[in-house]
């Protein structure tokens, strides 16, 4: 049943350096910093810029204004900044770049925290500005931030009669995205590897529901799964080496394990009622999935080893899409209460109680980033589908920027290598 298909990528160039992103809700406890001008030419006003951005989209910091392009640390404390971020951008010729920066203590006479220096090729600027941004984030809160990973949406795009749907990769900010598979029909259920070097998808290019996974460096596609009627939900175990579908071969839809060296395959999930998206618990022993067993969708938890299964959310007449946090202490999900709103909810792994995290009238399809702070979601705003970015406790929110077309069911990725 394995078989390769080779695809052309379709590479799309990103036009803009720097993007701007909307915060509508921030954090009152974030750290204050100030950061200084890496210099006064464009790609340092750019990968400052980035910088920013990444940090403001955290959620976990105070960006303090500054009077001017540069400031002492004795001015930037006395604005309010406990940290100060400064660097420098020098041209070396031939399209290459140094950088530097420092991180200091503007609470401790400007004790140094961190100094680093790089070499870059131009077009290395951008992934530069979020590897620094990792660096400062993990420097001041302890934990590795998420700046360089990568996310995957689905575009839809509609001309008069037709419809164009493309696998879109992007930076966490939205820019610089490359569309890695382009089609006239659907295309859904968009999940990464642990690896970060594939993602599986759903697929109706044959008229039909089929499950793929493709190379994220080479666009080489591989079928995985083409039963008759539902192929849908893929989810890849942590080791890289199952992954969880939904088939509807044998009647109603159920959740199968297919190990993806042999091709064989296990059905784990039995009985009249449908059960689909499952996604695997970080630890590997168990599924999460959603299922209409007690007359409503609802989260349940199937164990692994002995089948066992248990249901985990009670709160609310709909819950689906669920997903572990890294640390498996929180459950994020679509969520509806009694205000009939579809919204992001996350669930405390230890009880029942529910917390809706955003408040539009319909958001959907929730990714928890890797470092479990962040959830990424799709929602609507002009009438017209974008993305979000949710801190898991509701506290900071930021709107992506909008491309043309709909953004649809988004991947936060794993972290990734390099």
């Amino acid at each position: 049943m394995k078989r390769f298909i080779s695809v052309g990528l379709l590479l799309l160039t990103s036009t803009v350096f720097a993007v701007d992103l909307e915060l509508t809700q921030g954090i009152n406890a974030a750290l204050p910093i100030g950061i200084n001008a890496f210099g006064y030419d464009t790609p340092a006003q750019e990968l400052k810029s980035v910088i920013d951005g990444d940090l403001q989209l955290s959620g976990q910091f105070n960006l303090i204004a500054s009077s001017g392009p540069t400031q002492s640390i004795s001015a930037w404390q006395q604005a309010g900044a406990d940290s100060v971020l400064s660097g420098r951008v020098a041209r070396m010729g031939g399209g290459r770049y140094d950088v530097s920066f420092e991180l200091a203590d503007a609470a401790a006479q400007g004790r140094m925290l961190l100094a680093k220096n790089y070499q870059v090729n131009e077009d290395q600027l951008r992934a530069l500005a979020h590897h620094i941004s990792d660096e400062v984030y993990q420097k001041l809160t302890g934990e590795r931030g998420v700046f360089s990973t990568r996310i995957a949406y689905i575009l839809v795009q509609r001309h008069g009669a037709s419809t164009r749907y493309s696998l879109e990769i992007a930076d966490i900010d939205s820019s610089n995205p490359h569309s890695l598979l382009v089609s006239s029909e659907p295309i859904m259920s968009p999940t990464w590897s642990p690896d970060g070097k594939q993602i599986a998808y759903v697929s109706f290019e044959k008229k039909k529901a089929q499950v793929f996974s493709v190379s994220v460096a080479t666009g080489q596609r591989r079928l995985l799964t083409d039963f008759p009627g539902i192929n849908g939900a893929p989810s890849w175990s942590p080791d890289g080496r199952q992954l969880a579908v939904v088939l509807s071969k044998s009647g109603n839809p159920k959740i199968y394990l297919v190990d993806l060296s042999s091709g064989a395959m296990k059905q784990v999930t039995f009985g009249d009622a449908i059960d689909t998206e499952p996604r695997f618990s970080p630890d590997g022993r168990s599924l999460l999935f959603t299922s209409g067993r007690g007359g409503a969708p609802q989260i349940y938890r199937l164990s692994l080893a002995d089948g066992q299964i248990t249901r985990i959310s009670y709160e609310g007449n709909y819950n689906a899409r669920a997903s572990y946090t890294p640390n498996q202490q929180q459950i994020v999900m679509l969520h509806r209460g009694d205000d009939r709103r579809f919204n992001i909810g996350v669930q405390n792994a230890a009880n029942a109680r529910i917390l809706a995290i955003t408040n539009s009238p319909m958001d959907e399809s929730p990714s928890v980033s890797p470092n479990g702070r962040l959830v990424l979601y799709a929602t609507r705003a002009h009438d017209q589908g974008v993305l979000g970015i949710v801190s898991v406790d509701g506290r900071s929110k930021v709107l992506l920027p909008a491309r043309s077309g709909d953004v649809q069911e988004p991947a936060w990725s794993p972290y990734l290598g390099g």
